[in-house]
């Protein structure tokens, strides 16, 4: 989810379809069997005791926290030839992030007939272009095999020129698909939802009206699933809301309007010890809903203007922030379990019965934070690394420049004892995790980058502009 996707990037309804919904049944396959979900308990556990990823079924993998258990296989040195298993090229342009199940990666892209603005790195251009590309597009879904990186199907789920704009260095194609090792869930911003089998057959569509968004930047918040509900948000300037659809039909179970204004980021299921809840960020409330839609708690985190970083949790707890580059107040928040009504902080308090512990300069404006270990770390988009401690928020090291010059958009992961943050030049820089900071290596494909990985057993999926490669010892 978002520009990275992930990026920019956005009462329990009735069983019949909203108007805003029109939803168009195509082979709908109704399985027998128990359906596999792909996504994980985020438990009270540490990152070196997280259980090696066989899936990477969503945005930041199955926890959203991109952390994995120490493997002397998984790579820590790489180039553009060096320990690459393959390189498939990918047309068009899409921000989208990878996800696997089994042999089956999954990403999306559209392309375009002719020229237009093509994205670059840094921060540029505050409001994006109000006029959509004159060119006739084609959304498409691909399926690689993760042996091969040879395509396995491919399909258009449209093509015409858009009628909604985006910002020039977002795409058409910034939202990460979601997978449960049955269908493929994809996201196509102001477009709609499509859904496939794991062998490329659409089995429904939903399509979502656009509306306008803050800035004219288009959106970026990608679906989650959980237990046959697939959960989409959709934060914008005219009707925001939140839904819940049928897995397997599409059809809405649940909708609920929020009082919010246009923000970009992935909602987060979180599996605590007391329940399930659904996490949202955004700019005027954060807040958490049951698995109803109904309104658990929330509370006025004076977020920042955009809000785009995605929660997750770890320690028993969920994190949140956002962090305009512009604004004075970046906050970031570690919240515990259990809350209901109003939980926001009041006069100068760091912390009360549910907030944990609060930082008002901790936060992230594109990327996603990363708790690996008991270290809270902090990637800001114009190259500086942060780390605090993830139980109290007391700060374990102060802001450090990685390289001048570098930006950041794709959210950091880590394995090994080591944090890996990907700039938008291509640059991996591998950072030592622990209490000082010290970068240890730089690896560069030399192409623009803004997809968060995927790791799966011993690889490590990286999408660039135009390319998919497989990092392997």
């Amino acid at each position: 989810g978002g520009w990275n996707h992930g990026r920019p990037h956005y009462v329990a309804g009735s069983i019949a379809l909203s108007n805003c919904f029109r939803v168009k049944k195509r082979h709908i396959m109704i399985s027998t069997t128990r359906t596999r979900l792909a996504l994980t308990l985020s438990l009270t556990i540490t990152a070196s005791s997280i259980a090696a990823q066989e899936h990477w079924p969503q945005f930041r993998g199955p926890t959203m926290n991109a952390t994995v258990a120490d493997n002397p296989a998984l790579p820590e040195l790489w180039s553009e030839t060096e320990n690459v298993e393959w390189v498939a090229d990918v047309p068009g342009l899409g921000w989208s992030s990878p996800v696997v199940w089994d042999q089956h990666v999954f990403l999306t892209t559209v392309t375009a007939e002719g020229e237009f603005e093509q994205p670059k790195p840094g921060l540029y251009a505050p409001r994006g272009r109000p006029e959509p590309p004159p060119l006739k597009h084609e959304w498409r879904v691909y399926c690689l095999d993760l042996a091969t990186g040879n395509i396995r199907w491919q399909r258009s789920v449209r093509a015409g020129q858009p009628d909604f704009p985006r910002h020039m260095k977002n795409t058409y194609a910034s939202e990460t698909p979601t997978t449960d090792g049955e269908r493929v869930y994809v996201r196509f911003g102001d477009l709609g939802l499509y859904t496939f089998d794991m062998e490329g057959r659409e089995l429904w569509r939903v399509e979502i009206p656009d509306k306008r968004t803050r800035s004219e930047w288009g959106s970026a918040s990608s679906p989650v699933l959980h237990e046959g509900k697939l959960i989409i948000l959709y934060d914008n300037e005219e009707a925001s809301w939140i839904a819940a659809l049928d897995v397997t039909t599409g059809t809405e179970l649940w909708r609920t309007n929020r009082d919010e204004v246009s923000s970009w980021a992935t909602p987060y299921i979180w599996e605590n010890e007391q329940r399930t809840e659904i996490v949202t960020s955004g700019v005027n409330r954060i807040r958490s809903y049951d698995l109803d839609g109904n309104l658990l708690w929330e509370m006025d985190g004076q977020m920042s203007w955009a809000t785009i970083a995605t929660p997750f949790s770890s320690h028993g707890m969920v994190y949140i922030n956002s962090g305009y580059f512009r604004d004075q107040h970046r906050p970031a928040y570690a919240i515990r379990p259990g809350a209901s009504g109003d939980i926001s902080l009041r006069g100068d308090a760091h912390s009360n019965d549910y907030v944990a512990w609060y930082q008002p300069t901790a936060g992230n404006y594109n990327t996603s934070p990363l708790v690996y270990g008991d270290t809270y770390y902090s990637l800001l988009d114009r190259g500086f690394f942060e780390a605090y401690d993830a139980t109290t928020g007391e700060p374990v090291y102060g802001r450090q420049r990685i390289r001048v010059g570098a930006s950041f958009t794709s959210s950091p992961w880590a394995y090994n004892g080591k944090v890996f943050a990907l700039s938008e030049q291509g640059d991996t820089y591998v950072m030592r995790a622990g209490p000082e900071f010290e970068v240890l290596g730089v690896n560069s494909l030399n192409e623009m980058a803004m997809a968060s990985p995927a790791i799966v057993g011993n690889r490590l999926l990286i999408r660039t502009r135009s390319r998919v490669y497989s990092i392997r010892k």
